[in-house]
């Protein structure tokens, strides 16, 4: 009993792990009553299971209640809280600070979406243009009308579009997508992914509907195929590749 209470009274004044601190540098703009964005400097503590979220919201609660960001689930899950992380579209909520492996964390909005405030986007024409290409599953009036309620699919034809299913709509993809920065009106790597997931799915009728309205000037044929849009997703879906099967339909090569 000794010795056991000995290392308990060693492991209590031991604490299990220090803090680290970096610097946080928070992107500030007010688009009503700004000119231009500024950063503002916060010195922040982190463990290393510490969240780029978390540290925002560390901020907001001790330093500066003003700073403005959209989150939800905290769990990687809802697509709320995106937005440039040293750089690069990322999920605060799912990037940790010790893997950053820095010092200093820079956050900004998303690239290619209008600013509301600070780190808060808009997410208006993101929302249109993922309900422009139709995605729903689009069935003949006879069909639905029968008593059949299901149409079962085999394990292989979920394969054909699974991945595509996963997009949360956090606009990562739209965000890191080049031609999104010189062209506004291009339908872009989110919905052009969605309409896939639908034209790949057995159970949908809409593939020639979908494809007339991706087959124009700011549809897919303005993707230069960088592939950016698939490093950034953080649910694993891959919009290039996505992108590339319609244009296989496009020009006959698949059917």
């Amino acid at each position: 009993m000794a010795q056991v209470s000995s290392i308990a009274d060693e492991q209590a004044s031991t604490p299990l792990s220090s803090p680290k601190s970096i610097v946080l540098r928070i992107s500030k703009f007010n688009p009503k009553s700004d000119e231009s964005s500024k950063f503002m400097e916060f010195t922040v503590p982190y463990q290393k299971w510490t969240t780029v979220l978390e540290a925002i919201l560390d901020v907001k609660k001790h330093f500066d209640h003003s700073v403005a960001v959209r989150y939800s689930c905290r769990q990687a899950t809802c697509g709320s809280c995106g937005m440039m992380i040293n750089g690069k579209p990322k999920l605060a909520c799912f990037t940790k600070i010790s893997e950053l492996d820095s010092d200093v964390v820079t956050v900004e909005p998303m690239n290619n979406f209008p600013v509301i405030r600070d780190l808060t986007v808009g997410f208006e024409k993101l929302f249109e243009k993922h309900q422009k290409i139709q995605p729903y599953l689009i069935r003949d009036d006879s069909e639905l009308e029968s008593d059949e309620r299901e149409f079962l699919q085999s394990p292989q034809e979920v394969e054909q579009y699974i991945q595509f299913a996963n997009c949360i709509k956090c606009g990562l993809c739209n965000s890191a997508c080049p031609t999104m920065a010189t062209d506004s009106s291009f339908v872009g790597p989110q919905a052009l992914a969605q309409a896939y997931r639908y034209v790949a799915d057995s159970r949908d009728k809409g593939k020639d509907s979908r494809l007339n309205i991706i087959d124009e000037s700011h549809g897919i044929w303005r993707c230069h195929f960088a592939g950016s849009c698939s490093q950034v997703c953080p649910k694993g879906v891959d919009p290039a590749m996505g992108i590339q099967f319609l244009r296989g339909y496009l020009l006959g090569f698949r059917s």
